[in-house]
């Protein structure tokens, strides 16, 4: 992993091989931002004019670098754009929100792969700076530093390692907290690691007991109480949907139950906060198969799954003082002569019997499951994560994840996501939609009846409201296109697996705790020298 220093050093004292800064796009060329006043005054002076020269804006995803020449202690110099210059009187400044940082930090950090040790001055380039710009400054560049090298020899890997160390630049009225902000950052952006570490290995090396060994791997390390059920408790328990869609696998399913409580928590009393995360180590789409082009990515159906773990683990390491638990469904939805059939009735937790209809819907029946057990503990809110139906991609895109559920919860789910600078959007769920949901010989059905596609997230939406009491606060994340990249890396977020939502489950818990308030908007004010 990338280590981590602060330090309140002139960048001219580093000692680094490479020096990160933040500029604004002026109305005459780039404008060089707090941080950078050193820098200017031992270029002579001509700082902006190097930037201009190298073609330099500004503007919020530009980058530029170049090599000092011997002319600084630093040899490289990646400047990074944050946006246009607004004046106020004879300061210039620029609006930006906690998002934009991140992402520049993990564009430059992704920029200079291969470097040992990096500094960084964007978090002096906020006035005044603060933990919240400081830490969208860490979490961005730890984000942008991630690789996943696992299944690659080193004689056939032509990719550069990610940078070694970064040291973020800090005044001296922020260092004293400056320590705990970075600290606490890193755990957000180890959380993000490990559930993009998940999502990127291959299926054949991850199924469902293996995704519990983990599991239970990374809850006794920080406290974590861990329980597996296997495919004989499964079926002694009643969990249907589960073992129905795992049974035409030779991989057989498991159902994981985390639970994190702080010291002196009740251990009888309810969570405060549970969350329940889709775990389709790999989807086939059973006999309802998928073509072979929808399949080269279904590796990422467990990023629900992945991205539960990850959180809970997260909170534990920070110790969060709120009771949370995750229930975690796995199962390995394959073709065979023992799969479940269209057609085919299975009986859910609870006793509910559902017609399944399409056994490419999968991700429902073992949620339904999930769900209706973690609802028997009457949580404080409860959250369900998953990368469910190609209608949210359709709906939303690639970047943007969808939220339903009842009101208040979704209402939450949207906050912390808004603090994390993840992208949501809240969803309705129009109750004419239940009814397509109606079965002709069960409770329920999986799908639609008649191949109908109309407003598929939705109805798989209230498809899983079906096992929520109505007492119990409900919101529903649907992440099927922002869970992976398969385009290009964009600001902190690599190729492949994202980690996303990760960072809003962790900060729905610290709100929920009490531990952090919502935070306010930042002044958005950037300054220059």
């Amino acid at each position: 992993m990338t280590a981590t220093v602060v330090t309140t050093s002139s960048i001219l004292d580093l000692d680094t091989d490479a020096l990160v800064i933040g500029i604004a796009a002026g109305k005459n060329g780039p404008v060089p931002l707090g941080g950078t006043q050193t820098l200017d005054v031992a270029l002579g002076g001509r700082l902006a004019q190097v930037l201009a020269d190298l073609g330099a804006t500004g503007k919020a995803g530009d980058l530029v670098r170049f090599a000092t020449l011997g002319m600084l202690p630093v040899p490289i110099v990646v400047a990074v754009g944050l946006g246009p210059v607004t004046s106020h009187a004879d300061v210039d400044q620029v609006d930006v929100d906690h998002e934009t940082l991140r992402r520049a930090s993990g564009a430059a950090v992704r920029a200079l792969a291969g470097t040992a040790r990096v500094a960084t001055t964007l978090a002096l380039a906020v006035s005044p700076p603060g933990p919240d710009q400081l830490r969208a400054v860490v979490e961005g560049s730890l984000l942008g530093a991630y690789a996943f090298d696992t299944f690659r020899t080193r004689s056939r890997s032509d990719r550069r390692p990610p940078v070694g160390e970064i040291t973020f630049v800090v005044d001296d009225a922020a260092e004293p907290a400056a320590t705990d902000t970075v600290r606490r950052a890193a755990i957000a952006a180890d959380a993000v690691a490990l559930a993009r570490d998940l999502v990127n290995t291959p299926p054949g090396h991850l199924p469902p007991a293996v995704f519990a060994e983990i599991a239970a791997r990374h809850g006794a390390e920080v406290g974590v109480d861990v329980a597996v059920l296997d495919e004989k408790a499964l079926a002694d328990e009643g969990f249907g949907g589960i073992l129905g869609v795992g049974q035409g696998s030779v991989n057989p399913p498991r159902l994981v139950h985390l639970s994190w409580r702080p010291a002196g928590a009740d251990p009888t009393g309810p969570p405060a906060l549970t969350l329940v995360g889709k775990g389709i180590t790999f989807d086939s789409g059973g006999l309802s198969l998928k073509p072979a082009g929808a399949m080269e990515w279904m590796k990422t159906d467990m990023a629900g799954a992945a991205g539960v773990l990850a959180a809970v683990i997260a909170a534990a390491r920070l110790n969060v003082p709120v009771t949370v638990n995750a229930w975690i469904p796995l199962a390995e939805n394959m073709p065979s002569g023992d799969a479940i059939r269209p057609g085919d009735v299975l009986t859910l937790r609870g006793g509910t019997l559902v017609e399944v209809l399409n056994t490419d819907a999968e991700g429902r029946l073992v949620l339904g499951d999930a769900i209706a057990r973690a609802a028997a503990d009457s949580p404080g809110l409860l959250v369900d994560v998953a990368t469910l139906t190609g209608a949210q991609i359709v709906a939303l895109g690639q970047r943007t994840s969808a939220v339903m559920g009842r009101d208040d919860a979704v209402e939450q789910v949207v906050a912390a996501a808004g603090e994390t600078g993840e992208a949501v959007w809240p969803m309705p769920l129009p109750p004419e939609l239940r009814k397509v949901l109606d079965s002709a010989v069960a409770d329920l059905a999986n799908v639609g009846g008649g191949g109908s596609r109309d407003g598929g997230m939705l109805v798989a939406a209230h498809f899983l409201s079906a096992f929520v009491p109505d007492h119990i606060p409900w919101a529903h994340i649907d992440m099927a296109g922002p869970a992976w990249n398969a385009g290009e890396p964009y600001g902190h977020t690599p190729k492949g697996g994202t980690g996303v939502i990760v960072r809003t489950l962790l900060q729905l818990a610290e709100n929920i705790a009490g531990e952090s308030a919502p935070r306010s908007e930042p002044d958005k004010q950037i300054t220059g020298e």
